[in-house]
């Protein structure tokens, strides 16, 4: 269950920023005892794989603030995301010998296609919102949302591998937040009228 809880809290930050999981399941195999990558994904640890990740994060992190030029960063990343997302997920099927169970090993497909699905569910959602923000804000939402879901990215990240429990509490969060502020921007819309089109129905 704690594997389970760790890949999707890591493929949902994926879902937000592809380079922030990726480089803190990296450093902490790297520097650290807490994470034990398999032989399949020990390349994620070398030199080279994290400063790419680095390099790719920080322009991620300056295009993805800038209107307009986030949509077309939020197209780029439809596959590197849900890519991405499948491979922290797989990442972390190390932890499986830590709670006695086999079952990464008997299905090794499982976990990166967890990780697929959670990553492009996530960025699907990212990807919608944006233009939406952009246009109900003129554009100055985008910097001030980018700076929340890489935030929320790092948080996330870090919950996913030292407190796995509270992974799903994080995510039903963030499920609520995401209705009631659509619940009030839509409330915030004028209401149609004839002279704005025929309206639904009629």
């Amino acid at each position: 269950m704690l594997v389970a809880l760790t890949g999707i809290g890591l493929s949902a930050a994926a879902g937000l920023n592809a380079y922030i999981p990726f480089l803190v399941v990296a450093l902490l195999a790297r520097f650290t005892d807490l994470v034990t990558l398999p032989s399949g994904l020990a390349w994620m640890e070398s030199w080279w794989a994290i400063g790419v990740g680095a390099v790719l994060l920080l322009a991620d992190v300056v295009l993805d603030k800038v209107p307009a030029v986030d949509t077309v960063n939020d197209a780029v990343q439809t596959f590197i995301r849900p890519a991405t997302g499948g491979i922290v997920f797989a990442a972390t099927s190390a932890a499986e010998e830590l709670e006695a169970s086999s079952w990464v090993q008997d299905n090794p497909w499982l976990p990166i296609l967890a990780g697929v699905v959670v990553a492009g569910i996530v960025h699907a959602g990212k990807a919608a919102a944006r233009p939406v923000v952009n246009a109900g804000t003129g554009g100055l939402g985008a910097p001030v949302v980018s700076t929340l879901e890489d935030g929320a990215a790092v948080g996330l990240s870090l919950i996913a591998v030292f407190l796995p429990l509270l992974v799903l509490l994080v995510l039903a969060l963030a499920v609520w937040g995401l209705v009631v502020l659509r619940r009030r921007w839509r409330a915030r819309r004028p209401p149609r009228t004839r002279q704005d089109g025929p309206l639904p129905g009629i």
